[in-house]
């Protein structure tokens, strides 16, 4: 059984700072690419960031130069330091991996989702 599970999120005024975070824990044997990806009501879920295990990222061009993702192989974890934030930067937050688990193949794993509301 593999679970990520993400903190962090919350109500920030525009121009504030958040730091996501999420782990993956059970039966893992290697954690391939982790990302954040987004959505807000009435749209698509879409990519924010994705890491790859050597370091390598992709940002969404709305996130770049804002947006943070670092990453701890050792840890199983994952953060996003999020600053400027913006209104449209309001949605639900889910983290995602690509995980081999002990038996198993490669798998995509996602997250329960955290809320960030910017507003002020």
């Amino acid at each position: 059984q593999v679970q990520l599970v993400e903190s962090g999120g919350g109500l920030v005024q525009p121009g504030g700072s958040l730091r996501l975070s999420c782990a993956a824990s059970g039966s893992i044997a290697s954690i391939n690419a982790m990302g954040w990806y987004r959505q807000a009501p009435g749209k698509q879920r879409e990519l924010v960031v994705v890491i790859t295990r050597d370091g390598s990222t992709n940002y969404a061009n709305a996130v770049k130069g804002r947006f943070t993702i670092s990453r701890d192989n050792a840890k199983n974890t994952v953060w996003l330091q999020m600053n400027s934030l913006k209104p449209e930067d309001t949605a639900v937050y889910y983290c995602n991996a690509l995980i081999r688990a002990y038996g198993l193949g490669n798998r995509d794993y996602w997250g329960q989702g955290t809320q960030v509301t910017v507003s002020s």
